[in-house]
């Protein structure tokens, strides 16, 4: 097992093995800026709308419970954003909710859910630009929340990914260490 630190230095959030295997490749270095708020109205470093309802809670194993993302609370039809730049990889509906999921370089991958999706597979995108529109019914939010993933494969393109936690994104993840294997 290997355990990654996530820190933030000299305006980059450097994700780096604490205790490194040969085999394995280092996750990618997020630089500070390329990043931003999934949903119309967050902004400043902090969301306006009450902000983040539920927090990253990684499984203990790749298939135990937890919690692989964040909830963050919006109001419907509010507009859904790419978090950075990247191509859409999927836009539709995916066990009775509507899902758009971006690659960025890096092997990085961010979901958002539930959302009407406005763009097609296969469009590049830049950060902020419009993926759809915020839906409302999201388990355990009062009237609606972006249920927002960030997943990394290592190497980029491969079956396995390992879910992280997406504040690290926009500078405000926890610093922690998680199990990688």
């Amino acid at each position: 097992m290997r355990l990654v630190l996530a820190f933030l230095t000299a305006g980059v959030v450097l994700l780096a093995g604490a205790v490194p295997a040969a085999a394995e490749p280092e996750l990618p270095a997020i630089p500070v800026g390329a990043f931003g708020w999934p949903v119309a109205g967050l902004s400043g470093g902090a969301p306006t709308d009450g902000g983040v309802a539920r927090r990253f809670l990684p499984p203990p194993t790749p298939y135990g419970r937890g919690h692989r993302g964040v909830d963050l609370t919006g109001v419907p039809g509010a507009s859904v954003l790419a978090a950075g730049a990247g191509t859409v990889v999927y836009a539709g509906p995916l066990a009775g909710r509507g899902v758009v999921s971006v690659r960025h370089d890096g092997g990085l991958r961010t979901t958002y859910e539930p959302v009407r999706a406005l763009v097609p597979v296969g469009a590049v995108v830049a950060r902020g630009t419009v993926l759809g529109t915020l839906e409302p019914g999201h388990a355990g939010c009062p009237v609606a929340c972006l249920h927002w993933g960030l997943r990394w494969a290592h190497p980029p393109g491969a079956a396995r990914e390992q879910y992280l936690d997406p504040l690290l994104l926009v500078g405000l993840g926890r610093t922690r260490l998680w199990p990688t294997g």
